[in-house]
């Protein structure tokens, strides 16, 4: 192999490597962020709508403004006023990336 072909080759592998997290403006990765979203629209959209206006349970659009990630994180985890406790249906890093995705709603 020659060293002109080797580079192309690893320079290709590294340049690639670099697509799968992309850095968005508020330090989240796309890959989290459209994690967050699917377990968002799996556990959360029949009480809070999928645009996150709120039906039986409040509105989240501006949740951010109102709430800390780490609040977020203890009223997912334990739940709060009639919403139910999910630290049995979801993993630590699913209500973290959750909690992380909800306080950047501002």
């Amino acid at each position: 192999m020659s060293l002109p072909f080797f580079l192309i080759v690893v320079m290709s592998a590294v340049g690639l490597s670099a697509c799968g997290s992309q850095a968005t403006d508020q330090g989240m990765t796309v890959s989290a962020d459209a994690n967050a979203e699917a377990i968002y629209k799996k556990q959360c959209v029949s009480c809070h709508a999928a645009d996150l206006r709120g039906k039986v349970g409040p509105g989240l659009q501006e949740i951010g403004s109102r709430m800390t990630e780490q609040q977020l994180f203890a009223i997912i985890q334990d739940g709060a006023r009639g919403m139910p406790a999910f630290n049995k249906v979801l993993s630590a890093e699913e209500i973290q990336a959750l909690s992380q995705w909800l306080s950047t709603k501002k």
